[in-house]
């Protein structure tokens, strides 16, 4: 039996499932440690009712924890930037365009030193063993223990900054350090900030994992914890401990994937709606669509994959405000407080959810508490949330037919079941906790993008090495190596660079192994 979890803003979903049928399932209001609402959740799955004697044979964890941290700047760690370019780059040093409250939470620690590629992998500089260990030493004397270290194209080569890492390890050996390499894609700035992010998040990563291996140990499940990516695919624990990063975003992934699962349909448009934000997605192939641009978190641009989502203040805690015509929905939410602070709850404010409950869509709290609603005012939110989903639907369709559309999540129930744009509108069994089945059914996934110089190469073999490299990662990440297959190869000639250069990324997935311990 898998059990799923998916943190939300507002909720906290679990779900079991034994294969491809949802055993149970149960929804609890997120709590403000996060951690405590996971073990009330799993919790309720697994210590009562028919399935207390069932055993658990993998737990897999969507958490929004990272995201939140990098967003609220707090709870990063002091770290140490060192980019190898010298004496090219210094134009534009690291950290320029990152917003004031965030520099001041990790620190002007940066360090430029000589190093770096060409974009046809000719060097641009010798390494200077000297600058690193002088970078290592005064992070040292600063209590800095984080490093992110970025060199110019090395997606390229990385061969300078392993050499890098390996210097200043020997240096100061207690240094926990991120490379670029393993990060981001191309584009040195974007790839630097998404290696600094993930090195300034990497104690919060140690002590997150720990809480929630802690808790499943405390109720009893001794089983592998996974902790979903924003790709759809999962990670084993220790490398979730090494890259935070690749969480951003898993939330909404999660759903999109559950959706593919609970419904049937490989491809669609997804309309999750949770009790803060609704997020459309669109589903390609069983997988979400990726962003092709450049992603800011935080106010901070980066690089790394992240799913094609757009995100909208309207969800089932969303306040209701105005009179008729001029009202209202959204984007400010009550947030995990809808069940305290909502008309049909008992509370004083008037969200989305009292107004589902007004037209008969949702059947919880109290009905009587919206009885006396103005009629129009009513009409008018239901107008407000059904207009804006559609225009939202419009802008991730990729021509102007109709598609199938699928609604998921807690605040599904404030759409019809007619959806303009729609072909047809599915919301399929156990639709309210689509993200937590979406991490219960998740792959083990790992990625590769780089760029090879053919020269006199053939290009079929810098494919083979690139397909390789990604099921060896796969494989670290905790998949059954008889299981990993390659689903996505996607190569781009650069022909503006000289030597045949080709950027060719692969993507592969592969069963979870059952027996990888904590």
């Amino acid at each position: 039996m898998r059990v799923g979890v998916d943190v939300g803003g507002t909720n906290t979903d679990a779900v079991a499932l034994d294969g491809s049928t949802v055993l149970a399932s149960d929804k609890r209001p997120t709590t403000r440690d996060i951690t405590t609402g996971i073990v009330e959740a799993v919790s309720a799955l697994t210590t009562s009712g028919p399935l207390a004697d069932r055993p658990v044979t993998a737990v897999m964890i969507g958490t929004t924890h990272f995201t939140n941290a990098v967003v609220e700047a707090r709870r990063l760690v002091p770290t140490c930037v060192v980019r190898l370019g010298l004496p090219a780059t210094k134009a534009i040093p690291p950290l320029l365009e990152w917003p004031d409250r965030l520099r001041a939470e990790i620190g002007q620690h940066v360090y430029l030193c000589h190093g770096g590629h060409e974009f046809d992998g000719r060097p641009i500089s010798e390494l200077v063993p000297d600058e690193l260990r002088r970078a290592a030493n005064d992070a040292a004397e600063k209590g800095v223990r984080s490093v992110a270290i970025t060199s110019v194209f090395s997606p390229v080569d990385n061969e300078l900054e392993v050499e890098a890492a390996e210097i200043m390890r020997s240096e100061v050996p207690h240094l926990d350090i991120s490379l670029s390499q393993e990060i981001g894609r191309l584009g040195l700035l974007e790839r630097e900030n998404a290696t600094i992010m993930n090195a300034c998040l990497r104690p919060l990563a140690e002590t997150t994992i720990d809480a929630y291996a802690a808790a499943l140990l405390e109720l009893g499940i001794s089983c592998p914890l996974h902790v979903s990516q924003n790709d759809g695919t999962l990670m084993g624990a220790e490398v979730a401990r090494r890259y935070p990063v690749a969480t951003f975003a898993s939330g909404p992934t999660n759903s999109i994937r559950g959706a593919a699962f609970l419904s049937g349909l490989p491809d669609a448009v997804v309309v999750d709606v949770g009790g803060t934000t609704a997020d459309i997605g669109l589903l390609v192939g069983g997988f979400p669509r990726e962003a092709s641009s450049a992603i800011e978190i935080g106010g901070v641009r980066t690089n790394f994959r992240m799913p094609d989502v757009l995100s909208m203040g309207i969800g089932g805690g969303s306040r209701v405000r105005g009179e008729p015509p001029q009202v209202t929905v959204g984007p400010d939410s009550v947030g995990f407080e809808l069940d305290r602070r909502a008309l049909v709850f008992g509370g004083a404010e008037l969200t989305a959810t009292d107004i589902a409950v007004a037209v008969g869509r949702a059947d919880v709290g109290d009905a009587t508490a919206v009885q006396q609603l103005d009629r129009a005012l009513v009409a008018n939110a239901v107008e407000a949330i059904e207009t804006g989903i559609a225009e939202a639907i419009e802008g991730m369709k990729t021509s102007a037919e109709p598609v199938p559309v699928i609604v998921v999540g807690g605040g599904g129930v404030l759409l019809g079941d007619t959806i303009a744009g729609a072909s047809v509108t599915v919301r399929p069994p156990h639709f309210e906790v689509a993200n937590a089945v979406g991490a219960a059914i998740a792959q083990v996934g790992a990625e590769t993008d780089a760029v090879y110089a053919l020269g006199d190469r053939k290009r079929e073999d810098a494919v083979a090495e690139a397909r390789d490299a990604a099921v060896d990662r796969a494989i670290e990440a905790g998949a059954i190596p008889a299981t990993v297959e390659v689903i996505d190869v996607e190569e781009i000639p650069l022909t503006y660079l000289p030597s045949n250069a080709i950027r060719i990324r692969v993507k592969a997935v592969g069963d979870l192994h059952h027996e990888q311990d904590v």
